[in-house]
């Protein structure tokens, strides 16, 4: 991943720790080149855009459309435009894992290059979704980092055929950003805050770029003189190449700032082993931290980590809590009502 700092500056825009930034990207000047060949297309074919009147189809490609995500309505139009019968066939209900697994990596251009259509420009233009911004979690406290908002980005590249896919947001930020005005927004937390108790101890599992906003916790305590403990859960593939912000983290445990860090770095041994796995191997202290009313908070990939951690979660409350698995998923719903278990995942 990359960090991306946003100065603030006459911006008009205020976060807190735990707020997340909305980015407004432009998509890949290639991509919509590619689309509009594949179409047959002018790029000048005027075409309407909300509230903006009539664009050049190019120009609304590049910044009004979502021209990379294939959706179910997409898929349709695409279906019933090229008559093909391979794609009715995938589009039926009882082939849903088939299609699921034949999309895998594919962007619209990769539809439109294996059935073609003839469309005109306002109707591709119509049929398309509306471009929509990314949210990122801040990495950063406005105590600490002031008049700064960071953001740690995992890039999104990889090959599909032999061509080039990026991640919309995120080569945005990286190939074409530049120095230059970024519209940026804050979106704001409801509850995914440090804990506001000077004293009260916070544990943090952020695997991957869900380390994010536990960075900007941490300056967070800091900065307003916390006296809580601190324990963060991070993991990824390398510790080599993938212990993002090593120094950092490493020197605020150092300092006593971070109480524990415990590390997960999966292909470092023979067998895999995750964040989920250290909470378990440490979970008596875990129990004895959620006793002395440490909040525990989760970020990052919402279909396999969090619910993996929320499992060892319940593992560690039953088995040093010695309580039977009801009375634990229990426990841990009453620890999420009264707001101490909260979750950032996406």
């Amino acid at each position: 991943p990359r960090q991306f700092i946003f100065g603030l500056e006459d911006s008009g825009l205020d976060y807190e720790a735990g707020d997340a930034l909305g980015v407004w990207p432009t998509n890949c000047p290639e991509l919509v080149a590619d689309m509009l060949a594949a179409l047959e297309l002018p790029a000048s074919a005027p075409v309407p855009v909300e509230n903006l009147g009539d664009l050049p189809i190019v120009e609304a490609l590049l910044r009004h459309r979502d021209i990379a995500r294939i959706t179910t309505d997409i898929l349709g139009f695409i279906r019933d435009r090229s008559g093909s019968k391979v794609l009715a066939d995938l589009l039926e209900p009882e082939r849903a894992q088939d299609l699921k697994q034949w999309l895998e990596g594919r962007q619209i251009v990769d539809l439109l290059e294996a059935f073609p259509i003839q469309v005109s420009a306002r109707e591709w233009s119509a049929a398309l979704k509306r471009l929509q911004p990314r949210l990122y979690s801040i990495s950063s406290s406005p105590k600490a980092q002031v008049g700064e908002a960071h953001l740690t980005v995992g890039i999104v590249r990889y090959e599909h055929g032999g061509r080039p896919r990026r991640g919309v947001c995120s080569a945005f930020l990286a190939d074409r950003a530049g120095d230059g005005e970024i519209p940026i927004f804050v979106h704001k937390s409801a509850h995914f805050r440090p804990p506001a108790g000077k004293d009260t101890p916070m544990i943090m599992v952020g695997p991957g770029t869900g380390v994010a906003p536990f960075r900007g916790f941490l300056h967070e305590r800091r900065a307003r003189g916390d006296t809580g403990r601190n324990w963060l859960f991070f993991g990824e593939q390398h510790a080599a190449t993938d212990f993002y912000y090593r120094d950092e983290l490493q020197g605020m445990h150092g300092d006593g700032l971070l109480t524990r860090l415990s590390l997960a770095f999966s292909r470092d041994q023979a067998e895999k082993i995750y964040v989920q796995q250290r909470m378990i191997e440490q979970g008596a202290q875990l129990w004895a931290w959620l006793q002395d009313g440490a909040h525990f908070y989760v970020c990052g990939d919402a279909a396999r980590m969090a619910r993996d951690v929320d499992a060892a979660l319940k593992q560690v409350v039953a088995t040093h809590g010695g309580m039977n698995a009801e009375c634990a998923a229990e426990w841990v719903a009453e620890l999420s009502r009264g707001k101490r278990y909260l979750r950032d995942v996406y």
